[in-house]
């Protein structure tokens, strides 16, 4: 982890404005020529506290050297709704801590939670990303065939008590 003190906490509302700096940043610099900027602003900082609050999705922000540098969220399938389906609704680390270790430490945590409570989980992302579909595919997820959005966003799914 290359020296990188990692701790995962949950996350809290006073976590939003962090939490939009870092999903902004993650979104930008990973996609990059696939999808339109996004930028930080009142209304998202006011989206995510009240995310983050919620009762539908559980959050953890992961810390690293003290600083909140990613962060990850569950709850229970929304597209297909199914009780037996979890999702991980987001998972978003700072650029500057790609590839530390950071993602792999709260994929787990989200993997752990999932699998107490269902018995496979999806995600969805987009079609024409690799470096995605690469890291999920290393923490267990595989491609379903499912498509979304006229193909442009692609399931994955995860066996959880395979695992």
């Amino acid at each position: 982890m290359g020296g990188v003190s990692i701790v995962v906490r949950a996350a809290t509302p006073a976590d939003a404005p962090r939490v939009v700096e870092i999903y902004v940043d993650s979104w930008n610099a990973g996609f990059a020529g696939l999808m339109a900027p996004i930028e930080a602003d009142a209304g998202r900082i006011q989206r995510w506290a009240a995310d983050l609050a919620s009762d539908r999705t559980t959050w953890w922000v992961a810390e690293a050297d003290g600083t909140i540098a990613g962060l990850a969220g569950i709850g229970p399938s929304r597209d297909p709704v199914d009780s037996r389906l979890g999702e991980l609704d987001t998972i978003a680390i700072d650029p500057a801590y790609w590839r530390t270790g950071l993602g792999t430490t709260l994929m787990h945590t989200a993997l752990d939670a999932l699998r107490a409570a269902y018995p496979q989980a999806i995600l969805w992302t987009l079609a024409n990303y690799p470096q995605g579909q690469r890291f999920y595919e290393s923490t267990g997820w595989y491609a379903d065939g499912n498509t979304r959005d006229d193909g442009h966003q692609v399931m994955f799914r995860h066996d959880l008590n395979d695992s």
